[in-house]
């Protein structure tokens, strides 16, 4: 871990660019499957490129990437191909029609931790190549492990999407509690957002539910960032592998997205954020 610190400070030392990064890391995570996650990453994204930001959509489930699915592309080289350094950053880095970039992501792939210490280094050389970007966001694996913790931990903001379904409830605060006893807690931002609402008053409900729970039994403070509505408009996108944002832009679900990303710029960026600290804080725990 030593060497790991000292190449990470050689590397910084000769990139100003990334020393003085100020790019926005976001990882969005889930309790369970099938609440949305990986299409409100992928959205989100996009309404960030509409911005005009320089954005880098990641896709961090390294067992089971499929953000490519939804947007409709097949990558030639993947996440899979960087960390065995078969593959640079550049290499693996797509141009979308979507105004935003793509690290495609790792299907098969199990661990970070399970890295050589010599794949970590480089791992870390090769995600400086993304400190132009304004905004990163990681489309972290369903459920909870050390690489979605791993993210979660790193990032300067992260979300955790949740239904109105019960037991989408439960597993939301599920991996709430995992994150309030295994990270410490060094300034994270934890965002709810509920998915496939009916009502603005549903998603307040559920909203009020989780984020009681976790500052009464966690003391862990969640802030509701808001909820996108349960829209045809999602599953006709998700058949045609199109981003809903793109298909159906006057959408209700999309207009959700753009409320969500509008709330976000409005959170100051903090100091200890940035690349070059994700990258520090990426293999700390």
């Amino acid at each position: 871990m030593a060497d790991q610190a000292e190449a990470l400070r050689e590397i910084m030392q000769g990139n100003s660019q990334l020393a003085n990064s100020k790019t926005r890391i976001i990882t969005v995570a889930s309790g369970k499957g099938g609440v949305g996650k990986t299409n409100i990453s992928t959205n989100l994204a996009i309404a960030y490129g509409k911005l005009g930001k320089r954005v880098v959509l990641m896709d961090a489930d390294l067992g089971l990437a499929n953000v490519n699915v939804v947007l409709g592309i097949i990558p030639k080289y993947n996440l899979y191909h960087l960390i065995r350094k078969q593959k640079t950053m550049k290499d693996i880095l797509m141009d979308t029609q979507y105004g935003i970039q793509l690290v495609a992501g790792a299907s098969g792939f199990s661990k970070l931790a399970n890295l050589s210490e010599e794949e970590r280094n480089n791992f870390i050389k090769e995600l400086t190549e993304l400190s132009s970007a304004d905004v990163i966001i990681i489309d972290a694996s369903a459920g909870v492990n050390n690489n979605v913790l791993s993210f979660i931990a790193a990032a300067d903001d992260a979300i955790i999407v949740t239904t109105p379904e019960p037991t989408a409830i439960t597993d939301a605060y599920g991996i709430i509690k995992i994150i309030a006893t295994e990270i410490d807690n060094l300034g994270l931002s934890l965002k709810l957002i509920v998915n496939r609402v009916s009502s603005v008053t549903e998603g307040k409900k559920v909203a009020e539910r989780v984020t009681n729970i976790a500052s009464q039994f966690l003391n862990l403070k969640v802030d509701y960032l808001g909820y996108v509505f349960e829209d045809t408009a999602v599953r006709d996108a998700v058949k045609k592998q199109k981003p809903f944002s793109i298909l159906e832009p006057r959408s209700k679900a999309s207009a959700c997205v753009q409320q969500l990303v509008s709330r976000l710029e409005k959170i100051e960026y903090r100091e200890g954020g940035g690349l070059g600290n994700f990258l520090k804080k990426l293999f700390s725990r």
